[in-house]
């Protein structure tokens, strides 16, 4: 858990590169998370980090995690988002409390694992859906799947709206893939 916090600073760098390479016309376009667009999905990804940082810090996040947290400036508010989460997270105590969130109460180190996951795996979403997923991570995607993997998996968290049944994917397939599969994106056929 020591390499978490360090984990999080890589997945919203990473996703930073990836969010940068949106634009209007790409907004619309259908990701591997099924029923939502890139905008959806982006906008749940920067709510996600106002709401986990909130949380952290014993304050309240100022709207839902739904709430529209883009306005007119996607890239922005995904950058000024990524700043106010990555202060959250190195806070002295970050990882020494509960934090309650959608989930329940969460012991601040899985809350942090919690977030990793939404932040690597919707960032692989976004690279996928502007057909670019070179954007993506593949170190940072290969060292979460070994941890879900070796922390005993995820089935618990196969329900509609957190994971879907595993997706077979081929072993020598690029990390982000084999990690779409394993948190049940089935929209595969169109990845390198």
């Amino acid at each position: 858990m020591d390499n978490v916090i360090g984990q999080i600073d890589r997945a919203l760098d990473a996703t930073s590169v990836i969010v940068a390479a949106l634009d209007d016309g790409t907004m619309t376009a259908p990701t591997p998370c099924r029923e939502w667009d890139v905008r959806t999905v982006l906008n749940h990804t920067v709510g996600g980090m106002h709401v986990f940082a909130a949380a952290l810090s014993g304050t309240d996040s100022g709207a839902d995690h739904e709430s529209d947290w883009l306005g007119g400036d996607p890239q922005g508010a995904y950058a000024a988002a990524a700043e106010v989460d990555r202060a959250a997270w190195h806070r002295p105590d970050a990882l020494d409390n509960t934090v309650h969130i959608s989930l329940g109460a969460l012991p601040a180190q899985l809350a942090a694992m919690v977030h990793l996951t939404e932040l690597v795996v919707h960032g692989v979403d976004l690279a996928v859906a502007i057909d670019r997923p070179d954007l993506a991570d593949d170190e940072l995607c290969g060292e979460l799947l070994a941890t879900m993997q070796a922390r005993g998996g995820i089935d618990k968290f196969r329900a509609p709206g957190i994971f879907g049944a595993e997706v077979a994917v081929e072993d020598a397939a690029p990390a982000h893939r084999r990690l779409l599969g394993y948190v049940g994106r089935d929209v595969l056929a169109r990845t390198p």
